[in-house]
């Protein structure tokens, strides 16, 4: 990622077998039949898609895989009989510290991936950052982390990747960034009135109109919880205080994010919807080469149309300002709390607009404490999730199927 693209690269991929992490392969897949770059997989990682994992490690001939489930690890090690096999909750940690990468792909989803990445920071590796939840949950420990042993930081979220591009690298002060405005697509639920989206189906809440990503990342899309996620790791990714960050909804999703200077002029960095171009611009930077994702078409692009999200509906947002304000452990707490929510709901225990409501509650229910070591993170991570499943347990459980009659919900 930092070094120049004709160098070898010891790549490894965290949360191989999800959507971030497949494009990730195909990215590596182009870059090694089409450019200069020579990147070596040397380390995969994934939850318990042993099947997955394996057709993967056999088709970067890596030689170094994890998968959390342990009950998986001798499947992985009899199909895999060349490759070192790690199996077990830590085992995307004993995989960084043992396959000596100078870049990292961090794409796994929720707190899981913490231990691993924070790992990461720790060899000095280049970091593509797909986890949201690194930052969100341990900013406080992670950017010192990154400073203090010479490790880098290269956003893989089309948000942050389009700052960093407008950035070209730079730290936002030296650039003289007045403020960035993060843009969302709205989600599913953009036209729909707050009554109804409330009592949203999961099938309903899983119709992103844009983007193709896994269910929990979806869900935190149709809740506006992932720009929740993303205003607080842009605070920690750029330095930036709360009231420099602004979110604006963008339908189309072709304008990724905004950066506003000093001097009041702006730029915006532009493309179709696909994961892909961040993710080579993670792998290749500071050089641009030949891309694998699809071009933007002027031709048939007619209009971009811009709006201000409704705070009142999408009450995530304003729960991201108030994360920034308290700091220490708040960010876990608001993390672990929304991914125990967003469980419950698709286990169909909680209506749509309770993910919310929970997440709130229990920001109000835990003491905010410094963040000053894992463990502490952990811990409130840990108190989040069984505060949901108190307050989940304590109420009536209330199915999608059980809910009563409503009007449709309007298509995005």
């Amino acid at each position: 990622m930092s070094q120049p693209v004709n160098r070898t690269k010891r790549l490894i991929v965290l949360g191989s077998t999800g959507s971030i992490g497949v494009n990730a392969l195909q990215v590596v897949e182009h870059l090694q039949q089409n450019t200069r770059s020579s990147i070596q997989v040397v380390g995969l990682a994934a939850g318990s898609r042993a099947e997955a994992l394996i057709a993967q490690a056999r088709r970067f001939d890596v030689r170094h895989v994890a998968i959390a489930d342990h009950t998986l690890g001798d499947q992985l090690r009899t199909a895999l009989p060349q490759a070192r096999v790690y199996a077990g909750v830590d085992a995307g940690r004993q995989l960084i510290e043992a396959a000596d990468p100078t870049d990292v792909c961090a794409s796994v989803v929720g707190s899981v991936g913490l231990p691993a990445t924070i790992a990461a920071a720790r060899t000095g590796a280049t970091i593509g950052l797909a986890n949201k939840e690194t930052l969100v949950a341990s900013g406080a420990l992670f950017t010192p982390l990154v400073r203090d042993h010479g490790a880098r930081l290269i956003p893989i979220d089309s948000e942050h990747s389009a700052i960093f591009q407008c950035l070209d690298g730079r730290p936002a002060e030296a650039a003289g960034v007045k403020r960035i405005v993060l843009t969302a697509s709205g989600g599913p639920f953009r036209r729909a009135q707050k009554r109804a989206m409330d009592q949203a189906t999961i099938d309903e809440a899983l119709n992103h109109p844009t983007w193709k990503m896994g269910p929990k990342i979806t869900i935190d899309s149709a809740t506006m919880m992932n720009k929740a996620l993303e205003i607080i790791e842009a605070h920690w990714l750029f330095g930036l205080s709360p009231d420099q960050i602004e979110v604006i909804i963008h339908p189309q999703s072709i304008v990724h994010s905004f950066v506003e200077f000093h001097d009041n002029s702006v730029l915006a960095q532009m493309g179709p919807p696909d994961m892909r171009t961040p993710i080579q611009y993670a792998l290749t930077f500071p050089k641009r080469v030949a891309g694998c994702s699809r071009p933007l078409n002027f031709s048939t692009l007619q209009r971009l149309d811009f709006e201000p999200p409704d705070f009142e509906k999408f009450g995530s947002l304003r729960l991201a300002y108030d994360v920034i304000k308290a700091g220490g452990t708040a960010g876990a707490i608001f993390n672990g709390a929304n991914e125990a929510a967003v469980a419950a709901f698709l286990a169909g225990n909680i209506r749509f607009g309770r993910i919310v409501e929970l997440v709130s509650q229990v920001m109000a229910s835990i003491d905010v404490r410094p963040a000053d070591c894992l463990e502490a993170i952990l811990d409130a991570d840990r108190q989040a999730r069984a505060c949901v499943n108190r307050l989940v347990n304590q109420a009536d459980k209330q199915t999608v199927a059980s809910s009563a009659p409503r009007a449709s919900l309007p298509l995005p």
